[in-house]
C-alpha cells in the first residue's frame, strides 16, 4: 500500500546519486631512495609518515568532475631519523556524477571518490616501494571523512587568520 500525499499523488521515490568512475591515472610521481645513495649505518627500522592532501573541481559545464588525491609518503630510520625514502605521488580520477545536491556536492567529491581511488593508490605504492628496493609498503586504509573534516577546520583557521585586524 502507497502512502498518498495531500494532494492524492504517490510521492516521489528520492533520486539516487550517480557515479561512475570514467577514467584515472598517475598525474605525477617521485621516488627518491635515499638509501641507496648513502647507507645508513646501523640497524635500519623504518618508520613511515604518510601525508595526504585532496583537490577537486569541475570540469566544463557538463557532469564531470576531477579529483586529485596527493600523498607524500616519508621513510625514517626509527633511531637515526635518516630518510630512507620519499615518495610522493598525484593520483587523479575523472568521475560522472549525478544527482548530488549542490551542497553535499564538495564532500562527496572529497570523500567518496578519493575513496573509490584508493585500492589502486595502494597498489602502486606497494608496487613502487618494492621496485625501490624496499619492502612493499602495503598503506591502511584512510578514513576519508576525519581528513576531510581536519582539511576543513585547517581551512577555517587560515580564512580567520587571514581576517584578523593589524593594527
Amino acid at each position: 500500500v502507497m502512502a498518498e500525499t495531500d494532494n492524492g499523488t504517490a510521492p516521489q521515490q528520492p533520486v539516487m546519486p550517480q557515479m561512475k568512475i570514467l577514467g584515472q591515472f598517475i598525474r605525477d610521481m617521485s621516488f627518491e631512495n635515499i638509501l641507496a645513495q648513502k647507507p645508513v649505518e646501523g640497524e635500519v627500522q623504518p618508520d613511515i609518515q604518510v601525508q595526504v592532501a585532496l583537490d577537486g573541481r569541475k570540469r566544463g559545464e557538463g557532469t564531470q568532475y576531477e579529483v586529485i588525491s596527493k600523498f607524500n609518503i616519508t621513510s625514517k630510520n626509527k633511531g637515526s631519523d635518516d630518510v630512507l625514502f620519499v615518495l610522493e605521488l598525484e593520483y587523479g580520477g575523472l568521475f560522472h556524477i549525478e544527482n548530488v545536491p549542490a551542497e553535499q556536492l564538495h564532500p562527496f567529491l572529497m570523500i567518496e571518490c578519493p575513496r573509490m581511488l584508493f585500492p589502486f593508490v595502494r597498489r602502486i605504492v606497494s608496487d613502487i616501494t618494492r621496485d625501490g628496493g624496499f619492502p612493499p609498503l602495503n598503506m591502511d586504509n584512510m578514513d576519508f571523512v576525519a581528513l576531510y573534516r581536519q582539511q576543513l577546520a585547517q581551512r577555517q583557521q587560515a580564512d580567520t587568520a587571514e581576517n584578523v585586524p593589524v593594527n
